[in-house]
């Protein structure tokens, strides 16, 4: 199995930056694509930005020349950099790992981590 610990979460004021930061573990795997996705109470879960192993970035229109997602290959972690918060970036966020191992492929999310942005 593969499992992803996330940390960084926290109650900031509005303006203010955060690190998120998510490390994915196991025996035995390889790891195409991470992510990072959000859920508001009472809304869906959405992507907030990824990356794929080589690199290549995708963001939510809501928060392209705010937040930057990075992924050091070497550690299998991805992190999220969140500049000039806002409230309605308020939400838990998931860290998401797609890739392979020794049985096939995983699709492995992590518990989640709150980021509340106060006004």
């Amino acid at each position: 199995q593969v499992q992803l610990v996330e940390s960084g979460g926290g109650l900031v004021q509005a303006g203010i930056s955060l690190r998120l930061s998510c490390a994915a573990s196991g025996i035995g795997f390889s790891v195409h694509s991470m992510g990072w996705y959000r859920q508001a109470p009472g809304k869906q879960r959405d992507l907030v930005a990824d990356v794929d192993s080589g690199g290549s970035t995708n963001y939510a229109d809501s928060v392209k020349g705010r937040f930057t997602i990075s992924r050091d290959n070497a550690k299998n972690t991805v992190y999220l950099q969140m500049n000039s918060l806002k409230p309605e970036d308020t939400a838990v966020y998931y860290c998401r790992a797609r890739g392979d191992y020794e049985w096939g492929k995983y699709d492995a999310w992590g518990q989640g981590t709150q980021v509340t942005v106060s006004s």
